[in-house]
């Protein structure tokens, strides 16, 4: 196996897995004993936040509760979302582990860049069964950096000078030209895209895919 010199780097919601289902039941949790005055969640209300960082989310949501109360209330959603996560596992994207595995095989890096908070990642690597696919990860909450600095930062820390960003939002996509990498929109997941480099409607689209950009006349 040829290692490649480039890093594939993932964004998660929406690109690996789609979680809203557990999230808003975890959160709903949290509101029937903090604040069960507010209206319950749908897959679908997650769905609409999905990619924001927790602080936006809350904003998007509750945007006429008091800032105070509301920070209290996500910050106990985030923390109990997590370990929902573990027993409660999203779905995961018809063909994941087959596509990670080829890519793998090729000789590709892979890692994770998500808008998420802390150990959210690592709620995901042991629910899905994907812990041994990616060699690092990052997280909005554990570095507090936008997420075009938290890819050149897991790019720098595994000596990678190339990569490229594959998610499912302009929120990605801008955050892939500030790493300054190419952006493959994953067109399956829960947002739209400006001018992509590429796009694929299915993950298991995606070796395909790199190895024509990795053979391509330069």
């Amino acid at each position: 196996m040829k290692k490649q010199d480039i890093m594939v780097m993932f964004d998660l919601d929406g690109t690996l897995w789609d979680s809203a289902q557990p999230v808003a039941e975890s959160w709903n949790e949290v509101f029937m004993k903090r604040e069960p005055s507010l209206p319950a969640l749908t897959a679908d209300d997650i769905h609409r936040v999905m990619g924001m960082t927790m602080k936006e989310i809350a904003a998007a949501l509750q945007p006429s509760m008091d800032p105070l109360r509301r920070d209290a209330v996500f910050d106990e959603c985030c923390r109990h979302e997590v370990e929902y996560l573990y027993s409660h596992p999203g779905r995961l994207y018809p063909g994941l582990r087959e596509t990670l595995e080829q890519l793998r095989t090729e000789g590709f890096t892979l890692a994770i860049v998500s808008n998420c908070q802390r150990d959210y990642v690592k709620a995901f690597l042991y629910s899905s069964g994907l812990g041994d696919m990616f060699a690092d990860y990052e997280e909005w909450e554990r570095t507090g950096l936008p997420k075009g600095e938290n890819i050149r930062l897991v790019m720098e820390r595994n000596g990678f000078s190339r990569a490229v960003y594959i998610g499912d939002t302009r929120k990605d996509e801008e955050a892939a030209r500030v790493a300054g990498v190419p952006f493959i929109h994953a067109a399956y997941g829960f947002g739209d895209a400006a001018a992509p480099d590429a796009a694929i409607g299915d993950i298991r689209d995606l070796p395909a895919l790199m190895h024509a950009r990795e053979n391509r006349p330069s």
